[in-house]
């Protein structure tokens, strides 16, 4: 079965692919590149797709992606990362209500739940977290100021703002984890595919 589903060029040298498992789909590509059989610049993943820039020859890739089958659908990455959060957020009463679980045990679900780094967005550091229980609404106005580190949900994902800045995002906890360092190397902590295991403190 193919699954690439949409291939739209962007620019001169860049590929837009619409895919069913984006994240499977980025790690079969990045692994190729890393081994010199993929000639392309940068590969990022979306909600819905990857894109490649810095392509050689956009007319030769889009041939040869659109007839290739699809990739594993599973990527596990040997990173794992727990983050320590203290749940007090302004919104776990309201995330509680809309789930049906006590505050407890919707703490219980989010620590005990395996979250994998979909995609980054947003803001430097922003990274979109795929695994979340349950589907839950963003709020009817987003807060001008939500604060740096605030561990939030929306949708299907949850997120951790990485700096001070508007949201819409439901907040049920903080962490003083620093999601973004230009001085390290990547920069980002959260990056694609990478596992994130939420641990609970006082």
């Amino acid at each position: 079965m193919v699954t690439v589903m949409q291939i739209r060029t962007v620019g001169t040298s860049a590929l837009l692919i619409e895919v069913d498992d984006p994240l499977a789909w980025f790690a079969a590509l990045d692994a190729e590149r890393a081994a010199g059989r993929l000639d392309v610049t940068d590969i990022v993943p979306g909600a819905r797709t990857v894109l490649l820039d810095g392509v050689a020859s956009v007319t030769s890739l889009a041939a040869t992606l659109r007839d290739r089958p699809p990739p594993a659908p599973t990527f596990v990455a040997d990173d794992d990362l727990d983050i320590p959060v203290t749940f007090d957020g302004p919104d776990l009463g309201g995330v509680a209500a809309h789930v049906g679980l006590s505050t407890e045990a919707v703490v219980e679900a989010l620590t005990s739940a395996t979250f994998r780094v979909a995609f980054g967005g947003f803001a430097p550091g922003f990274a979109y977290l795929s695994g979340l229980p349950w589907s839950v609404p963003r709020l009817d106005s987003p807060r001008p100021r939500v604060p740096a580190g605030s561990v939030a949900l929306a949708a299907e994902f949850a997120g951790i703002y990485p700096t001070a800045s508007p949201g819409g995002w439901q907040l049920v906890g903080r962490t003083d984890t620093v999601l973004f360092d230009i001085d390290r190397t990547p920069p980002a902590l959260l990056t694609p595919g990478r596992t994130v295991r939420f641990v609970a403190v006082a």
